[in-house]
């Protein structure tokens, strides 16, 4: 285990309140950079002579610290760059008990980095030119001004920026006064800022805007930008505090007409969560700034940012949220659904932190999933549901957020929810599915198991007691306990902090049911040293009665490795009742066959919710071992049958196209595969159509979209004649490049370069990395290189993943230009998130010696979680598709016997 007070600040010098004061020069013919003074009231909580902070890729002057009437002057200045940090020696000892002012100088330069405080481009009528803005989570606060960046050690905070008299400044505070600077008038300053002034470069106008202090808070928090933003205002009556505050979003004029649909989920969904958590939203207004470059998908700022990806505003109190274009922007004439629900989902979820993480903070980032995991629960369905309903939030959590845990939980190198992170490297790695999905789907477990209502009470009660301060796991659960009367402690304690999830295996008698858990694996049931936790598994054993009606029993608890309960097994019986556990269940093939076979009828007790999990739960079974590939295709086969539900059909798309890119390089399989998918999506389509009305319900625009591009996937012959509507878009693309020829790729290249709307630029995106001409495939690979936004190499690769064709350059391409990858990439997500998508097709021993000896002599710090995942999954599919390849063929061929 990491010593982890290594990599922890001293705790003899505390920060209560900074004055940051600086100025912001872009020059995009030039250098642009930054630079001004911090002031830090600071608390000696121990006599010492040395302060310690954390600063990186600064220049910082001569610090001075003042108290009791007496400024210093530093005798030394330590810069350890390893751990981001400065040490301050001064000659005289400050005394324990008084308090001081910390003054440092700082100089930084502003990159196109995506973290700290950084560049990001936009086009002007063909004009390149840029603004500035900040991504400061999870440790690069210290990259735009000295400070203590820990989530602990929160503080309130003044900002003062000095700008471009033609741009627009931002900060987490409405600003409380703005003047134009006029050289010569230093005079009327402190002599810190007068000097400041006076070095200011020439050959700009200046300003100076000086912001409202913040409410305390953590440095990660902080935020502001400096551009030419413009942006839409609206207001939103709040119930709880009867107070009327403003909502803007800001963004650059090109696209400030697609940013209204951000803006009204905001409004519906604040007083929402001010009514449900029972604690007043503090602040006077909530802003979002929206920007062309972008690190994460999003990033909650208590306060409001004046001009930058996100928000701003001008009196009082102001909270700022900023994000990517493709997070926030939606063109009301080109929205196709999956683009509204990212834009809704994306707002709600980043407004919850206003609550989960701004107004309540985690200790430390072992205990992040309480910001991340409760933001998604809350943002992504509990509210998400409230203002639309049509969008079946609940249900579709299980194919976007348990599914995905469970998937990553399997691997024997992922980590507990509440996670070790000792140094900065380890801390950037746990912002994944189990930090939000896998924790979201543990808290929805304990909402489902307690009650909502109750849950939601215990959440009220953790928001008032650690109100602006910070928590960890055990504050949580002791609100929630006090609002059930459970002992969530007992209950949940396992799930948080142990690694992994359990199996439980059904075996029917004739007083009913034995169950055992053993923790699940992505190669089967873990080993004995692997299989030693016992969790709490809530049951929810839905049964029937003599009249065929439906209960669930919530009482039944496996606490223990094996237990019986009785049931009458002649009737349909399901664990895991509507899949809100975070577990998976492992009947025998006849009750399985029973199952699946009810669950295909109309009328059916087992919900869409409970076929969803019935399918995953076999995928992931012929994955492990448990049970074999044909099973999968036979469950597919009888709920197939009947089905009406788009979200169902998403499920059974998502299997086939994992088996064709599991078989990817047995043909044989692959058209045969092909083949069913025709068999069940091409008669959908018959029976929807191509044309898209503007009234129908959510689910035929979705369901109808998904069997197009199904059938497309199936190599379908069928074709679109009327113009392609937005929710095709991506399919078409795709469709269009990987059977047309080099003016079709062209074409999206173009589209790429000037897109109408974000979800357009991606979908070219993808279509040019699923060309299978080998000409057109080196020019996007040279393309990623030489042309994409930093922030959209991702979107690159995860195209470039579904192409067969490509799945083998892949790693080469990236192992030729991994030195530029690696530089290009310091210091942000992005080679962490890279990895699953670049060998995440790779199926062979050889590709896995030549993966593992290609990194054997590279620095895997910032990644090391990623690459175990990917080479843990490498093995997995080796051994999937050697135990695997005859079973689905021979299911293949019959069923092709049978259709004929």
């Amino acid at each position: 285990m990491a010593d982890s007070a290594r990599y922890r600040l001293p705790t003899n010098v505390s920060p209560r309140h900074y004055d940051v004061a600086f100025y912001t020069d872009i020059d995009p013919k030039s250098e642009s950079r930054f630079g001004g003074f911090v002031n830090v009231e600071v608390d000696v909580n121990e006599a010492t002579s040395v302060v310690e902070l954390n600063s990186s890729q600064l220049t910082l002057g001569d610090a001075t610290i003042s108290s009791g009437g007496e400024t210093q002057q530093q005798s030394a200045q330590s810069v350890d760059t390893e751990q981001q940090r400065v040490q301050f020696t001064f000659p005289k000892a400050l005394a324990a008990g008084s308090k001081a002012i910390l003054s440092v100088p700082f100089e930084g330069i502003l990159r196109n980095s995506m973290t700290g405080y950084y560049l990001s481009t936009w086009e002007d009528a063909g004009e390149k030119k840029q603004y500035s803005l900040t991504q400061f989570e999870a440790t690069d606060a210290r990259t735009a001004f000295p400070c203590w960046d820990e989530p602990l050690l929160k503080a309130t905070f003044g900002i003062t920026m000095i700008s471009h008299r033609d741009s627009v400044n931002l900060s987490n505070m409405p600003a409380i006064s703005e003047s134009n600077y006029e050289p010569g008038t230093e005079a009327s300053q402190t002599p810190q800022m007068a000097k400041l002034l006076s070095s200011l470069p020439s050959g700009h106008e200046w300003k100076i805007t000086k912001f409202e202090n913040t409410p305390k808070m953590s440095t990660y928090i902080v935020a502001w930008a400096n551009g030419p933003f413009v942006h839409l205002e609206k207001s939103v009556s709040l119930p709880l505090s009867k107070k009327t505050i403003p909502l803007r979003i800001y963004t650059t004029k090109d696209v400030i007409h697609q940013a209204q649909f951000a803006l009204d989920v905001a409004e519906r969904v604040l007083p929402l969560y001010e009514e449900v958590f029972e604690v007043e939203f503090p602040l006077p207004k909530l802003d979002t700034l929206v920007a062309a470059d972008f690190d994460a998908g999003a990033m909650e700022n208590f306060g409001s940012l004046l001009s930058s990806f996100t928000s701003q505003a001008l009196t009082l109190f102001l909270g700022l949220i900023t994000g990517r274009t493709s997070a926030f922007l939606l063109d009301p004439k080109h929205a196709d659904i999956k683009g509204k629900k990212l834009v809704a989902m994306v707002q709600s979820h980043e407004v919850a932190h206003m609550w989960f993480g701004n107004l309540t903070t985690m200790k430390w980032w072992d205990n992040l999933y309480l910001n991340e995991g409760f933001a998604t629960l809350m943002g992504e369905v509990i509210m998400l549901g409230e203002i639309f309903p049509e969008w079946k939030a609940r249900s579709e959590f299980i194919s976007a957020h348990l599914q995905a845990a469970l998937y990553l939980d399997a691997k024997l190198s992922s980590h507990p929810i509440e996670v070790e992170c000792p140094d900065a490297s380890h801390i950037s790695q746990i912002f994944d599915s189990l930090s939000y999905s896998k924790a979201a789907s543990v808290l929805n477990m304990l909402c489902d198991y307690v009650g909502e209502d109750k849950f939601l009470k215990g959440v009220s009660l953790y928001l008032k007691k650690h109100n602006l301060s910070n928590a960890v796991t055990e504050d949580l659960f002791e609100g929630i306990s006090k609002a059930s009367g459970v002992d969530v402690v007992r209950l949940m304690d396992h799930w948080i902090k142990r690694q992994g999830f359990p199996v439980i295996t059904v075996s029917e008698g004739p007083n009913g049911i034995k169950v055992r858990q053993d923790r699940f694996t992505e190669a089967g049931i873990a080993e004995p040293k692997e299989n030693e936790t016992i969790w709490n598994v809530p049951l929810m054993i839905l049964s029937t009665d003599a009249e065929g009606k439906a209960r669930i029993d919530k009482t039944a608890v496996l606490e223990e490795r094996e237990m019986e309960f009785a049931i009458d097994t002649s009737r349909d019986f399901k664990l895991n009742a509507n899949t809100v556990g975070v577990y998976r269940v492992l009947y025998s093939p006849e009750r399985l066959a029973k199952i699946a076979a009810a669950a295909g009828k109309d009328g059916s007790v087992f919900k869409l919710e409970d076929r969803m999990g019935l399918l995953y739960d076999i995928m992931a079974f012929s994955r492990a071992g448990l049970a074999q590939p044909s099973g999968l295709l036979t469950v597919i086969s009888a709920l197939g049958a009947n089905e009406k539900e788009y979200l169902m059909w998403s499920s059974i798309a998502e299997a086939l196209g994992g088996l064709m890119t599991t078989f990817w390089e047995s043909p044989d399989i692959v058209e045969s595969l092909r083949a069913f998918t025709r068999t069940l999506f091409v008669p959908l389509v018959d029976r929807l159509g191509y044309v898209y009305k503007d009234d129908e319900p959510n689910d035929v625009t979705q369901l109808r979209t998904l069997a197009i591009s199904s059938s497309l996937m199936g190599q379908d012959q069928g074709q679109v004649t009327s113009p392609i509507p937005a929710d095709l878009q991506s399919s078409l693309f795709i469709a269009a490049v990987k059977y047309g020829s080099e003016k079709e790729y062209d074409a999206v290249v173009s589209i790429q370069e000037n897109p109408k709307t974000p979800t357009a630029r991606i979908a070219a995106i993808t279509a040019m990395a699923r060309t299978e001409d080998a000409v057109l495939l080196e020019k996007t690979f040279s393309y990623i290189m030489k042309k994409s936004r930093d922030q959209d190499v991702l979107y690159f690769f995860r195209g470039l993943q579904g192409n067969p064709f490509a799945r083998r350059k892949i790693p080469e391409f990236f192992k030729t230009n991994y030195d530029e990858f690696e530089k290009r990439f310091e210091g942000n997500f992005t080679v962490r998130l890279l990895i699953p998508s670049i060998f995440n097709g790779l199926t062979t021993q050889d590709d896995l010696a030549a993966t593992e000896a290609f990194f054997k002599d590279k620095d895997v710090s910032k990644y090391n979680m990623a690459l175990a995942q990917a080479l843990e999954g490498i093995r997995t599919r080796i051994a999937y598709i050697a135990r695997s390849r005859e079973d689905v063929k021979a299911w293949l061929v019959e069923r092709e016997k049978q259709s004929k």
